[in-house]
């Protein structure tokens, strides 16, 4: 049978910047050491090495890597995405996942025997079947909201009160809270504290201290950044990354 999959593994010292491109084949990647933040559609992800990202065929996408990276990638032909997700998106990586990429990713090339279409068909029915993950930000589509999450992105430490954004974009208040809720599934406050904890595990990635991330964080104390990191995702920012290993 020919070959429909395949796998290689990635290593890089320094960080991986990606921008915007698109394949004729899906593509689902992942880390075994480090974080990525992907780019895809109206929506940021931030993907630990516990998870991985699926981008189904001529979607566009970006990557970014936060520090020395080790990862893989498995591209899917475009005729066998038909039973995979239509859009982008984070799922939970199995350990039946890992060990699958990386024994495809030591073939050779040719055509695919009995036992390679068996592994083969392992990576397709977990891209199909793992729990979707929630580690993304939705970026709004009104040009005016998008502005205002833009620039909250770009400085999150900025601690001007909604009213004070709405002013800057020209838009009413009210309006503002009522269509970032209903464009992005989040109030205003809830997506600047999602976008601050995923700047957090990207800054953790990069080795920056626990002080530092709370105040480039526009937090007035490091406990009130500890509190909240531990509310949203069970462990302190110090053990989150052994926690996740």
């Amino acid at each position: 049978m020919t070959s429909f999959l395949s796998a290689l593994l990635i290593h890089s010292d320094a960080q991986r910047i990606t921008a915007s491109h698109s394949h004729a084949r899906g593509q689902l990647f992942g880390a075994q050491r480090g974080l990525l933040t992907v780019g895809a559609g109206d929506s940021l992800w931030v993907v630990p090495a516990t998870h991985a990202v699926w981008v189904p065929p001529h979607c566009p996408h970006s990557l970014h890597s936060h520090g020395a990276f080790a990862g893989w990638s498995v591209y899917v032909d475009d005729a066998a995405c038909a039973a995979l997700p239509a859009q982008p998106c984070v799922m939970q990586a199995s350990g039946l996942l890992r060990e699958a990429v990386l024994r495809a990713a030591q073939w050779d090339g040719g055509d695919f025997d009995a036992a390679r279409q068996r592994v083969a068909g392992v990576i397709l029915d977990e891209v199909a079947s793992l729990p979707r993950a929630a580690l993304v930000l939705p970026m709004p589509a009104d040009a005016r909201l998008r502005r205002i999450a833009q620039a909250i992105a770009a400085d999150l430490a900025d601690k001007r009160r909604m009213e004070d954004w709405a002013a800057w974009a020209g838009i009413a208040p009210r309006t503002l809270a009522r269509r970032f809720l209903s464009e992005t599934g989040f109030s205003f406050a809830d997506w600047r504290q999602r976008a601050r904890l995923m700047r957090a595990l990207e800054m953790l990635a990069a080795e920056r201290s626990v002080t530092a991330i709370a105040l480039d964080l526009g937090y007035d104390n490091v406990s009130a950044f500890i509190a909240m990191f531990k509310r949203s995702f069970g462990v302190t920012p110090s053990r989150y990354f052994s926690e996740a290993a």
